[in-house]
């Protein structure tokens, strides 16, 4: 690349001093380095005479090629540094629905603020999904739920929140009692979740380990459905706290014996680097969550030691960590 900068320069100035002058080096070697390309293409690409410099036939020929690979070039190196300050880029996230209503989309419109340029893709399904979209590089980070049955050694997860489960039912029936445990949904109409869902693992792990199968009024259901479904007097249904910031119709009633939780984590293959748009967002998610207060979080969520977790993982977790983590 330099030979042919320095070719064009000379080629262009038709005079080697003039060109070294304009690509800032020594005239003795630039002339060298020309004539090593001239050695390594088996051809002079100048005539050198007493009355200037012109190039040879082979020098013509190479001319438009040359100016065409030092610009394609530049024009690389101008869009890795654009994507590198995240000038530009893209950014593909996946995240349950739980979380992508709520969490993910707070976060994810102060990014956006502050980098508008980017491209934003997200992907919502329940965790397994995520995983296996994780897996297959379709998307580079997820906001999921963490599973003690699912070890994923080609994942890293970084827990974020833990918050509670609760029992939800139409907030113009009469409440269910102040606390629930899990044996008092025998026989009470449960509106339950399509599979896939961790939500729908947990339920029926609960009742099982209680003793009983549960008695599913509605079954297949997105976030969104079942608390519908929950609202208009279906059945009850087992959803994380989260949800319910904005559902006045419905009520909430904590679990107890057991008490049920859930760790809201983000997740990324092991092992590769992120691309700048998502390592800077993975940082900008961390400060989001811990800018979080309780009245925010509301009850029965806690906000887990995040940057903790992350220097274990020798993984950027501060505003002085390179962008491309």
């Amino acid at each position: 690349m330099q030979q042919l900068a320095y070719f064009l320069a000379v080629a262009q100035t038709r005079h080697f001093t003039h060109a070294a002058e304009r690509v800032g080096v020594a005239q003795p070697t630039l002339s060298k380095q020309v004539r090593v390309l001239e050695q390594e293409l088996g051809t002079p690409l100048f005539d050198r005479g007493r009355s200037g410099t012109t190039l040879t036939q082979a020098g013509e020929a190479l001319l438009p090629f040359a100016a065409r690979i030092l610009s394609d070039a530049e024009a690389a190196a101008r869009q890795v540094r654009e994507l590198a300050g995240l000038q530009r880029g893209r950014l593909r996230l996946g995240a349950t629905p739980s979380l992508t209503s709520g969490l993910l989309a707070e976060a994810l419109g102060t990014f956006r603020h502050d980098h508008p340029d980017l491209e934003l893709h997200v992907r919502e399904s329940g965790s397994k999904d995520l995983v296996r979209l994780l897996l297959d590089g379709e998307i580079d980070l997820a906001l999921l739920i963490a599973s003690q049955e699912r070890h994923e050694s080609a994942l890293v997860t970084t827990p974020l929140l833990r918050e509670d489960l609760v029992v939800v039912s139409p907030a113009a029936q009469a409440s269910p009692g102040d606390v629930l445990r899990v044996a008092d949904l025998r026989d009470r109409p449960l509106v339950m979740f399509r599979p896939g869902y961790d939500l729908r693992d947990v339920t029926l792990r609960a009742c099982r380990a209680a003793g009983f199968e549960p008695r599913l009024a509605v079954e297949g259901g997105e976030m969104d459905a079942v608390l519908r479904f929950a609202e208009a007097g279906l059945g009850l249904a087992v959803v994380p706290s989260m949800v319910l910031a904005a559902r006045p119709g419905l009520r909430a009633t904590p679990l107890v014996e057991p008490r049920l939780q859930r760790t809201v984590a983000l997740g990324q293959r092991q092992g590769i680097t992120l691309p700048a748009a998502a390592a800077a967002f993975r940082l900008a998610l961390v400060g989001h969550v811990e800018s979080l207060t309780q009245a925010q979080l509301g009850t029965g969520i806690e906000v887990l030691p995040v940057r903790m977790h992350l220097e274990l993982l020798g993984l950027p977790h501060g505003p002085h960590d390179p962008a491309g983590g």
